[in-house]
């Protein structure tokens, strides 16, 4: 049976528009609340593989979507790196910072696929465990998002401890962002190697970047971490998602080199149709607080998304993932209405 959503990533959209949806394994869902509540922390969560096999395949029981993303987290990486990350409840992931010499020095790659191998155990679980129609997705996220987490040692809203220390100290800067350009690489390869079928880097906050760092801190490790996987697994399609990049989405697709790219909530669509699915497959862009709402303007918006993007490869999904207080009852009524339109 044909992974209609695999095929579209390389270009060859058919009748249907396949779709999946970012966090689409979450709390939204009761069954998935009902195994995290078995694990004592989210990280354990993370490296259990039958409890992240399970919460992988919930939404494609209840659902059918084309594409079922891996269960894991883009701090698997700094932790594998030996930098410790924990989940508070309440706020979020904690870090200790890597933002000195002394810090970054204890950074490794020595223990590596050791410590994330479990991550890998999830991605071969589900490869057997998936209908045959389904396209199996692994992920990481991007050397700079993944930065403003270690560098900070939690999230915020204006990145500034990460901009600071690039701005101020580009030389450490630019060896986080190598090793992490070298670790995700390998992370992403050994995932392909483990059942994936594609691959998505995520660059949730590359947002508000000055031109020239947006080139210096997105493009260029953005661009050699495809090089890499390229090298070792050429016909696996790479989607990439500079979140909130703008005008510089275009330019992204252009120097990067991935096969696909997810449109966040604000990218309009006739402009996306010419500059960015023009040259490759688009996935996206409704928004999730919309699937909250649910109901006529829902299914209104689905059909207009998927009627202006019908012209060349897109994947339906959301602008960034899934909330918690998403009603599943609305992601079925989306879920339906997708399955229902027709290029």
């Amino acid at each position: 049976m044909a992974k209609i959503l695999l095929e579209t990533l390389k270009g060859n959209p058919g009748e249907k528009v396949p779709f999946w949806f970012m966090r689409q394994a979450g709390r939204y869902l009761p069954e998935y609340r009902e195994v995290r509540s078995t694990c004592p922390s989210f990280m354990d969560f993370c490296y259990s593989p039958d409890k992240a096999t399970e919460v992988t395949l919930q939404p494609i029981r209840r659902y059918g979507m084309d594409g079922a993303i891996l269960f894991a987290d883009i701090l698997v990486v700094p932790d594998g790196l030996g930098q410790q990350v924990w989940f508070e409840t309440g706020f979020g992931p904690k870090l200790d910072p890597v933002a000195t010499e002394e810090t970054f020095s204890k950074l490794s790659m020595a223990n590596f696929h050791d410590k994330v191998g479990n991550v890998y155990k999830t991605v071969s679980n589900l490869s057997s465990a998936l209908p045959e129609n389904v396209t199996l997705l692994g992920f990481a996220g991007a050397p700079w998002t993944v930065a403003t987490y270690m560098i900070a040692g939690q999230g915020s809203k204006d990145h500034a401890a990460a901009r600071q220390l690039g701005y101020g100290n580009p030389d450490l800067f630019g060896r986080i962002l190598n090793m992490l350009v070298d670790a995700t690489a390998e992370y992403l390869c050994r995932q392909i190697e483990a059942g994936a079928d594609a691959v998505q880097i995520f660059d949730s906050w590359a947002a508000a970047i000055p031109e020239t760092m947006f080139d210096e801190w997105i493009i260029k490790p953005t661009k050699a971490i495809v090089e890499k996987v390229r090298a070792k697994h050429s016909e696996t399609p790479i989607i990439g998602f500079p979140r909130l990049a703008g005008a510089a989405l275009a330019r992204f697709v252009e120097e990067t080199g991935v096969d696909a790219v997810s449109l966040d909530t604000g990218v309009p669509l006739e402009w996306a149709a010419s500059e960015v699915q023009s040259k490759v497959c688009v996935q996206g862009n409704m928004d999730p607080h919309l699937v909250v709402s649910g109901g006529d303007l829902m299914v209104s918006e689905a059909n207009r998304i998927m009627e202006s993007l019908k012209g060349g490869a897109h994947i339906f999904n959301l602008g960034h993932g899934f909330v918690p207080e998403t009603p599943p009852e609305n992601v079925a009524l989306l879920s339906e209405t997708i399955k229902n339109f027709r290029r």
